[in-house]
């Protein structure tokens, strides 16, 4: 009995092979890898780095002034942390040049807000309105003489002019008469007043 030789596969199916291992090779070669690898698609600056599920960069704490409890380089309530891209991530620092990034460099520095304080202690306030509110202490020492005074005299409108400015102090309603903020622990708790602007709007509800 003669012995079966092997069957040769079939023309059409090693042309299909043949296409696919070239459409493979033309989607790696000229996709989003190849063109980054061949310098076809420009490089992003470090700043517009995304922040997925994979941090594309860390970003250090700012530094904090023990005094104003506010980070040390705040100037128009602005102040800036530097930040590290991750390991082989290329992209163009704060001075404009493309760099491979190790996780040791510094890539760019981010804006961070911060307050404008001058020297009114919230906890002196709260203080002073709580045990001294009757005679008007925690109105002068906010820069408020004339209701002070008039606290003073009439002690504390009979009690409930303390009882309501104790209220309105240590919710940071009523805070110091220039304006400034009030000297709070950085990592405290704050009031954060929200407002509509033209970067925020209401959302229309929807009800069912």
């Amino acid at each position: 009995m003669a012995a079966a030789w092997p069957t040769r596969p079939a023309v059409p199916e090693v042309v299909a092979a043949q296409l696919l291992g070239v459409l493979w090779f033309v989607s790696v070669t000229t996709g989003p890898w190849g063109a980054a690898a061949s310098g076809g698609e420009e490089t992003l600056k470090c700043e517009d780095l995304k922040v997925g599920q994979y941090p594309l960069y860390i970003c250090k704490d700012p530094k904090i002034n023990d005094a104003t409890q506010e980070p040390v380089n705040c100037t128009n309530y602005t102040a800036h942390v530097p930040c590290f891209p991750a390991p082989n991530i290329t992209c163009k620092d704060f001075n404009g040049n493309e760099t491979h990034f190790t996780g040791n460099e510094v890539g760019f520095l981010k804006s961070i807000s911060c307050r404008n304080v001058n020297g009114y202690s919230y906890k002196v306030a709260v203080a002073l309105s709580l045990f001294l509110g009757w005679l008007g202490a925690d109105r002068f020492y906010l820069g408020y003489p004339a209701l002070g005074l008039l606290k003073f005299c009439t002690v504390g409108f009979c009690g409930i002019g303390s009882l309501i400015d104790f209220i309105l102090i240590s919710m940071q309603i009523v805070g110091p008469s220039d304006g400034s903020s009030y000297i709070i622990d950085y990592y405290g708790t704050r009031l954060t007043r929200l407002s509509i602007t033209n970067e925020t709007f209401r959302k229309t509800q929807l009800y069912p």
